[in-house]
């Protein structure tokens, strides 16, 4: 018996694989790799399969992700993470995979009540039923607190070699973790970017000012602190480190601003770029450099260079322009725990 596992990185869904290969079951396992998630999550796939001993297939998820991003259909949990969208897509991506490697079923780490949003049982069951596999989609780590699936009445599996945890503890996964062997995994807090407020705030910024989720679009968000001055966006760097990565992200019409002679951020100012949202970020730099005089000397170039003195912002333009998190914007679809959330 062969079947596809959906593998994260983490714990559970090491588990998952584990408990499988106990039954004789073939894994294929396939890691999606996110650019909210980073590359530490693709290399613990990779040591999980290594030390498993099952073979792993990575995809980068693309545009058609992007879309689940920007419009998911079950809308967002608490912060710009579409959760059950995003488990529906891999899913679908996983049952051709399925299709196409003459595999039986599919299995994932999931567990009952774990995740608020896309692991109670109305949850569940809708991810199951959207992607295309039910009877075909197996749980291993919950599966005796769940309906019997078409995988066990056929007998692939053994249904009293699953378990019944449930719940946000990890503790009996770290038990079972240290019997098998299994090391090399992300921690829970370890995960997806689209779960930070602060990020998402960014990223949400970037929507509704006309901008497109990219790979490009998606570094400038993970570096500085980000202020929105009407179509004009200011990022400040925190360290040389960012700094750096400012500089070379650097786009056509495009403007980096420095403090002369003193220890300065690196600033991007990026959209409209006018004599006043000039004079803006170059008073965030000042705010941010290591010069105290009331009149502080920024360097500017967008090609030719420039330059202007500005006094540093207060702390009310400061707040008044950092882009942060304000709240949801649109209320979670499926709060009536309906079926389906219609």
């Amino acid at each position: 018996m062969k079947a596809i596992g959906l593998i994260s990185g983490g714990l559970d869904s090491a588990l998952a694989a584990k408990i499988m290969m106990g039954m004789g079951v073939e894994v294929l396992g396939v890691h999606f790799s996110s650019p909210f998630s980073g590359g530490k999550a693709e290399a613990c796939a990779k040591a999980i399969s290594e030390g498993l001993g099952f073979s792993l297939r990575t995809i980068k998820l693309d545009r058609d992700y992007f879309e689940v991003v920007r419009n998911p259909k079950y809308g967002y949990g608490s912060a710009m993470n579409p959760c059950i969208d995003c488990k529906i897509f891999m899913l679908k991506r996983a049952k051709g995979l399925m299709e196409e490697s003459g595999a039986s079923f599919v299995f994932t780490g999931e567990v009952l009540g774990e995740r608020p949003m896309s692991q109670g049982p109305w949850a569940l069951r809708a991810i199951e039923r959207e992607s295309g596999l039910e009877g075909l989609l197996l749980r291993p780590l919950s599966a005796k607190l769940l309906s019997e699936t078409l995988v066990e009445r056929r007998g692939w599996v053994d249904r009293d070699g699953m378990l019944a945890l449930r719940g946000r503890s990890r503790r009996d996964q770290m038990r079972m973790a240290r019997e098998f062997g299994i090391t090399a995994y992300l921690t829970p807090a370890g995960g997806c970017l689209l779960t930070d407020r602060g990020f998402s705030a960014r990223l949400r910024d970037l929507l509704e000012h006309g901008g497109e989720i990219s790979e490009p679009a998606l570094e400038r968000l993970k570096v500085g602190r980000h202020f929105r001055y009407g179509g004009s966006k200011i990022i400040v760097g925190r360290d040389e480190a960012e700094n750096e990565v400012l500089r070379g992200l650097k786009g056509p019409g495009e403007v980096l601003l420095e403090v002369i002679g003193w220890g300065s951020p690196t600033t991007l100012l990026s959209g409209e770029v006018s004599g006043k949202a000039l004079e803006v970020a170059a008073s965030l730099t000042a705010r941010y450099s290591d010069c105290k005089l009331g009149a502080v000397p920024v360097a500017y170039w967008d090609g030719d260079r420039g330059e202007i003195s500005v006094g540093r912002a207060g702390e009310d333009l400061v707040e008044g322009l950092r882009v942060r998190w304000r709240g949801r914007r649109r209320r979670f679809i499926l709060e009536s725990r309906g079926e389906g959330g219609k």
